[in-house]
C-alpha cells in the first residue's frame, strides 16, 4: 500500500512538472508574440505616417489624366471673342475660341498677384501700404479704401485683392514682394513662362491698362490652375464677404463683398457649381472673368476674354460650364486595383525580387483620375505596374493607365523608407527577417511543437510509471507466493 501511495505521489509531481514547464514555456511564446505584435503595430503606425506623405508625393507627380475629349461637339455660341474650357487637374483643354489670341487681361491680372503672394509670403506677414501704392493707382479705378500708412496682413491684403479688386492691395503687395510695381511685374512674367504661358506678358499687378500688359484664354486657364492649387487661394477667391477691422493705422471699417456675382446665390447670374471666381473690366479690355466650378469629381477652370458687357461674362461662363459638365465625367481606374497581381504580371521581375517587394506595404494614389467622355466604357482602360526604382526617395515604381495601346498617366508607387521593412530592403536585407508578422506566426507553431513535444514525454513517462508499477505488483505477488510455500513446507 505504502508503494502504491509512493508511486501516485511520484506521478502526481511528475504531471504538475510536465504541466508546469508546458505552461511556462508557453507563457513565454505568447509573450514573446504580443512583444511582436506590439511592435509590428508600431511599424504600421509609421507606415500609415508614410503613407499619408507617400501620397502627398504621389499627387506632385500626377493627379490625373484625359482620354477622348479633344473633339467635343455641341458647344453653345458665346458673345465673348476668346475663351477657354479646361480640366483643373490635368490642363486638357475641353472648349477653346481663340485661345491664344493675346488679348488684355484687366483685372484677372489679380489672380497671378495672388498666386505669387501666396507662393512668397506668410499670411500673417504684414504690409505697410505706401503713399505709391495708395495714390500711384489711376483715379476713378477699383479700390477697397485703405489709407496710406495702414498695416495689414497679406490675408487681410489678398481679401481686398480678390473680392473688391483693389489696385491698391495688388501694389501694396507687389512692393512687399519685389520693392515695386515694375520688379513684380518682371517675376509675374517669368512665373508665367515658367507655367507653360506663351503669350503672356505682365507690366503691372494689377491690370491697369498697358499695350504691353497681356494674355491668352489659355494662358489665363494655366495661372489659374496653379493658383487653385492653394488652399488660401481657394478660400479668398470663393469667399462671399469679409470685413477689414478699424485699427490704429486702417481709419475705417472697410466691408468687402466679391464683385463676381456668378458666385452670389442672389444674383440673377449665379451659378450653383461656381466656388471660385475674379472678374475685370476696362475701356480697351472689356469685360474678363475666370471662374472654376465642380460637379460630380470633375473640376473645370472658364477663362471669358473681352466679352460685352458683365451680364454676358457670366451667360456665357454658365452655359459652357453646363456644356462641358454634360460631356464629361471622371473614372478612378485604381479603386479596386491590385498592386500585388499587378506585381505578378510584370514577367520582368525575377522571383526573389518579387517576393521582397511585395512584402514593403508599398502605397500608391487610389483617386488617380481619368477625365473621359460621358459615354466612355471605363473597361477599356488598362492598368500594369512598372518597377523604376529610387531608393532615396521610396519609389518603387510607377502605376501606368493606358487605353487602346497608348499611355493616359502614371503614378507613384512608395513605400516607407524609415520603417524596418524599408530599411531592410534598401540595405540589401531578407525584408521577411525583419517582418514583425511573420515571427509571429512562427512563435505560434513554436508553441504548438512544444506542446505537442510535452505531451509525448508526459505520455511516455506515464506509460513507464505504469509498467514499472505492474512489475513491482509482479513482484510483490510472486514474493507473497514464496512466502506461503515456505511457511507451508516448515509445517
Amino acid at each position: 500500500m505504502k508503494r502504491i501511495l509512493t508511486f501516485i505521489l511520484t506521478l502526481t509531481l511528475a504531471l504538475s512538472f510536465c504541466v508546469n514547464s508546458f505552461a511556462a514555456a508557453t507563457t513565454a511564446t505568447a509573450s514573446e508574440t504580443q512583444t511582436g505584435t506590439s511592435e509590428a503595430q508600431t511599424d504600421t503606425s509609421k507606415t500609415q505616417a508614410g503613407t499619408s506623405e507617400a501620397q502627398t508625393d504621389t499627387s506632385k507627380v500626377q493627379a490625373g489624366a484625359s482620354y477622348g475629349i479633344s473633339n467635343l461637339s455641341g458647344a453653345p455660341d458665346i458673345v465673348a471673342e476668346s475663351a477657354v474650357v479646361m480640366d483643373a487637374n490635368t490642363g486638357t483643354i475641353l472648349y477653346g475660341k481663340e485661345a491664344d489670341t493675346k488679348r488684355y487681361p484687366a483685372s484677372i491680372t489679380k489672380v497671378m498677384t495672388a498666386l505669387l503672394a501666396v507662393e512668397n509670403c506668410k499670411m500673417s506677414d504684414v504690409i505697410t501700404y505706401s503713399n505709391a501704392a495708395v495714390n500711384g493707382i489711376e483715379a476713378g479705378s477699383s479700390t477697397a479704401g485703405i489709407n496710406v500708412g495702414a498695416k495689414l496682413t497679406v490675408e487681410d491684403s489678398l481679401y481686398a485683392l480678390m473680392l473688391v479688386s483693389a489696385n491698391e492691395a495688388a501694389a501694396a503687395i507687389a512692393e512687399h514682394i519685389s520693392g515695386s510695381t515694375t520688379e513684380f511685374a518682371k517675376l509675374m512674367t517669368k512665373r508665367a513662362k515658367e507655367l507653360g504661358c506663351t503669350h503672356t506678358q505682365f507690366k503691372n499687378p494689377h491690370g491697369l491698362p498697358n499695350e504691353g500688359h497681356y494674355t491668352t484664354a489659355h494662358d489665363m486657364g494655366l495661372i489659374l490652375k496653379e493658383a487653385m492649387k492653394h488652399e488660401e487661394f481657394r478660400k479668398i477667391s470663393g469667399t462671399i464677404s469679409y470685413t477689414l477691422k478699424k485699427s490704429d493705422t486702417l481709419k475705417d471699417t472697410l466691408e468687402l463683398w466679391n464683385h463676381a456675382k456668378i458666385l452670389r446665390e442672389n444674383s440673377d447670374y449665379y451659378y450653383k457649381y461656381a466656388e471660385g471666381a475674379k472678374t475685370g473690366f476696362t475701356q480697351v479690355a472689356l469685360n474678363t472673368l475666370v471662374t472654376y466650378a465642380k460637379k460630380d469629381n470633375v473640376e473645370l477652370i472658364c477663362v471669358i476674354l473681352k466679352d460685352y458687357g458683365a451680364d454676358k461674362s457670366y451667360t456665357d461662363t454658365a452655359s459652357l460650364f453646363k456644356w462641358a459638365f454634360n460631356q464629361v465625367k471622371s473614372v478612378t481606374p485604381l479603386t479596386d486595383f491590385s498592386l500585388k497581381t499587378a506585381m505578378t504580371a510584370n514577367t520582368s521581375i525575377d522571383s526573389s525580387k518579387l517576393d521582397q517587394i511585395q512584402l514593403l506595404n508599398s502605397v500608391y494614389d487610389k483617386n488617380f483620375s481619368v477625365l473621359v467622355k460621358k459615354d466612355f466604357n471605363e473597361s477599356d482602360l488598362k492598368t500594369a505596374f512598372k518597377l523604376d526604382e529610387d531608393k532615396k526617395t521610396g519609389r518603387l515604381g510607377y502605376i501606368v493607365i493606358s487605353c487602346d495601346g497608348k499611355k493616359l498617366g502614371q503614378t507613384e508607387v512608395t513605400y516607407d523608407t524609415t520603417s524596418k521593412q524599408g530599411k531592410a530592403y534598401q540595405e540589401g536585407k531578407t525584408v521577411d527577417d525583419n517582418l514583425k508578422t511573420a515571427p509571429v506566426a512562427s512563435k505560434r507553431k513554436d508553441a504548438i511543437h512544444k506542446g505537442i513535444e510535452f505531451s509525448l514525454r508526459l505520455l511516455v513517462a506515464v506509460i513507464l510509471i505504469i509498467l514499472i508499477m505492474h512489475l513491482i505488483h509482479r513482484h510483490e505477488l510472486e514474493k507473497r507466493r514464496k512466502n506461503r510455500i515456505s511457511r507451508r513446507k516448515k509445517k
